[in-house]
């Protein structure tokens, strides 16, 4: 989607929210504006407060302190059934005993919607996810992921103005959540749907959302657009956290306004910019496994390189993995892309040098 401008009106704001059981705090004064049309994940591994905060913007837990505001209404102690808003949960929750067609229509039906109009609304709602062939069948017929596009389509038939995804895919093979990824996002778009999804699986996040909050401790870590959180982690365990990385410790030893240049005890980092910082102060730096170039051989470099041995690989298609020996005796992961059928690769034992450009690393200060 289109980056909203600074000046447009949040769709949604939840503004300082906080949920305490007992002395344990889920959720600590969470301050986020979400934009119509736009798809939000909340990352995080599990106990990080994630699905409480979804609970909340449901209405299925109250907040202990703070705000949560809809198209400006605030809608904190409304009760979930009084909510512009749909939950669809990780099981699917949906009823065994009827068919696709009334499993889609049992929300529309309770609101006393008339049976044209509930017809109407169904056939749309099969299409939009390519399952018209199958209204007759029970949920037990399908495949997985053809019941979790059911709930989808549950989910979005009462036309919510928030729609709320908990854990969305997990019940899914991994090849079957990849393609199901990039149908699910398609069909939010095509309606139009706010979105808020809660999930573990940081491919997930990375592919489907606009705007990511990574969590921990019931915080905020960090939050911007997928390539921001990788590309730019705020910390060693944003860092750690999305994809994989190779992290290192250092001091400053030179800091000017075009570079600077971090001594670490396998290599000296030469960077392309500078931090303002202070010399021999402690940094760290991250440095991701595709970002490393291999060259065989030992080469004396200046900066930017270290020599090593390759200790493991990993042929996984589409790149190879390796895991390179350090002299000091650290390892580290480098990741190559497959772009030459017959590029030979690099034998386990062969002495290799791994270098990389000075835009690679990232310099962590906290």
């Amino acid at each position: 989607m289109t980056p909203p401008s600074s000046n447009e009106k949040p769709f949604l704001r939840i503004d300082g929210i906080t949920r305490r059981f007992d002395e344990v705090v889920a959720v600590n004064d969470i301050h986020l504006d979400i934009h119509k049309g736009e798809i939000f994940a909340l990352l995080g591994s599990s106990g990080c407060g994630k699905s409480t905060l979804l609970r909340m913007l449901g209405g299925f837990e109250t907040p202990t302190a703070g705000r949560i505001l809809l198209e400006g209404q605030d809608i904190t102690d409304l009760p979930p059934y009084e909510r512009p808003i749909n939950m669809m949960f990780q099981s699917y929750a949906l009823f065994p005993h009827l068919t696709v067609f009334d499993n889609i229509a049992f929300g529309l039906k309770r609101d006393g919607m008339p049976k044209a109009d509930i017809t109407t609304r169904v056939e749309q709602m099969l299409e939009l996810v390519q399952l018209k062939p199958y209204g007759k069948r029970k949920p037990h017929q399908l495949s997985g992921g053809q019941q979790q596009r059911v709930a989808l389509a549950r989910s979005l038939a009462k036309r919510p103005k928030l729609l709320l995804l908990d854990e969305p895919l997990a019940a899914l093979d991994k090849k079957l959540r990849e393609r199901t990824q990039l149908e699910l996002v398609n069909i939010l778009r095509k309606v139009g749907v706010t979105c808020v999804m809660v999930t573990h699986d940081q491919e997930e996040a990375m592919t489907m959302a606009d705007r990511i909050a990574v969590m921990k401790d019931g915080e905020f870590l960090q939050l911007g657009t997928p390539i921001e959180i990788y590309e730019h982690p705020q910390s060693r365990f944003i860092a750690d956290f999305i994809g994989n990385v190779n992290l290192f410790d250092g001091k400053l030893v030179t800091d000017e306004h075009d570079h600077c240049e971090v001594q670490t005890d396998d290599a000296l980092f030469h960077i392309g910019h500078g931090i303002s910082g202070t010399l021999n102060m402690p940094l760290g730096i991250a440095l991701r496994p595709e970002k490393i170039n291999l060259t065989e051989g030992r080469q004396s470099l200046p900066h930017n390189a270290l020599q090593a041995t390759v200790s493991g690989r990993s042929y996984m298609g589409s790149y190879t993995a390796y895991e390179l020996l350090l002299p000091s005796q650290r390892r580290i992961r480098v990741t190559v892309s497959n772009a030459d059928r017959h590029a030979d690769p690099f034998d386990i034992g062969a002495e290799v040098t791994a270098h990389w450009a000075p835009n690679a690393p990232v310099v962590i200060v906290d």
